[in-house]
């Protein structure tokens, strides 16, 4: 079939916006990250005088540089309805999220509508797959404290052992309220085929659009960070809970994705932006954590059936476009999550002004030197 002149322009015109905007998403990085670096570089004596204030400063440009992340794909028209239970009612709560993963826009979705939930971004604390470690923003989560796992079989023991390590030295000691894992273990297209023949082998449902989740990671979370009067389990670091007069973990959010069609953008769509404008619906029910089970066998199938739930939330998305409204309503309500150009504009102002500053210190110690 022949191309016709507008279609070729189109083309051009879409190839020429993506350069535009993997050249700007490189300068930002560029500017952005090396200036976090180097501000708590330059902010250690403040550590160890008042760790408290530092891991706030941290807190605040580590909110800063995911607001970046997220204006890419706002300012594309990558924009979030949210469904469900209001989060930002216990934003200032201890709480564990749970998401269902389908690409690596998940994150990025993430990072853009929790941006307005008060201090959440700044106070929370990412479980990601390792390979992330060795991105653009490695540096930066290794800083902040988010935990990197392996996963497959012959890592998974050493891998919680670490996890609760890692939760006992610095959850509370930075503060921490908020820690996003996702329990599938992978994308949704990679483990779909394994978990279905898991299901079946196992007599449960059959799913098509979330896997069944493991375990692990959020049965060590639950027994490190809950409260001992929550559901009687010991938390891990008694002596940091008492000091910081923390309630324990108080809420867990089950958050669920959905993409038009089924269709989930990923990172290479993020930063390129040559898909259409799109909407993606972000689905949240909370659950006291003293209504979670703590003994394996109930917290699985307890885990399990948040995912069944899942799976049904999202069968109703993908025949009508919309979640189906809580129980005992007639309608569900959204809410259209925004996002301030002039305060996403200030942010990127202050990290291109950061880089420059930091560029001209540089040059005068390079030139009193040498």
């Amino acid at each position: 079939m022949a191309v016709t002149l507008e279609q070729a322009r189109r083309v051009g015109c879409t190839c020429l916006k993506a350069l535009l905007r993997f050249a700007f998403m490189v300068a930002n990085n560029l500017v952005a990250i090396p200036s976090y670096v180097l501000y708590l570089i330059v902010l250690q004596p403040l550590r160890m005088l008042d760790s408290k204030s530092f891991w706030y400063i941290e807190g605040v440009l580590f909110k800063w540089l995911l607001a970046m992340v997220a204006s890419w794909g706002w300012w594309a028209g990558y924009t979030v309805v949210e469904w469900g239970d209001d989060v930002k009612a216990v934003s200032e709560d201890e709480a564990m999220v749970l998401v269902n993963h389908q690409a690596t826009g998940d994150v990025c979705t993430l990072m853009m509508c929790l941006q307005d939930k008060g201090t959440v971004v700044r106070q929370m604390m990412w479980l990601m797959d390792h390979i992330f470690k060795y991105t653009n923003f490695g540096i930066v989560s290794l800083i902040h404290g988010d935990f990197f796992i392996r996963q497959g079989k012959t890592h998974r023991d050493q891998q919680l052992v670490l996890l609760k390590d890692h939760l006992e030295k610095h959850y509370r000691s930075r503060n921490r309220k908020w820690i996003v894992l996702f329990p599938e273990g992978g994308f949704l297209r990679k483990r779909r085929e394994t978990s279905q023949a898991f299901a079946k082998k196992n007599n449960l449902p059959f799913l098509k659009h979330v896997t069944l989740p493991r375990l692990g990671a959020t049965q060590v979370i639950l027994k490190t960070l809950v409260a001992p009067q929550e559901n009687g389990t010991p938390a891990g670091g008694d002596a940091v809970i008492k000091e910081s007069k923390s309630k324990g973990l108080q809420w867990v959010i089950d958050t669920t994705i959905a993409y038009p069609k089924g269709e989930p953008i990923d990172i290479q769509t993020w930063i390129l932006g040559y898909r259409q404008p799109t909407v993606t619906h972000v689905h949240y029910r909370i659950f006291p954590v003293k209504d979670v089970p703590a003994e394996p066998e109930a917290l699985t199938d307890w885990l399990y059936q948040r995912f069944i739930e899942k799976e049904d939330l999202l069968t109703h998305f993908y025949e009508t476009g919309a979640f189906p409204p809580p129980k005992g309503q007639t309608k569900a309500i959204s809410r259209e999550m925004t996002l301030s150009n002039l305060w996403l504009v200030g942010i990127q102002s202050f990290a291109f002004l950061s880089g420059g500053m930091w560029y001209c210190i540089f040059q005068y110690l390079y030139h009193c030197l040498f």
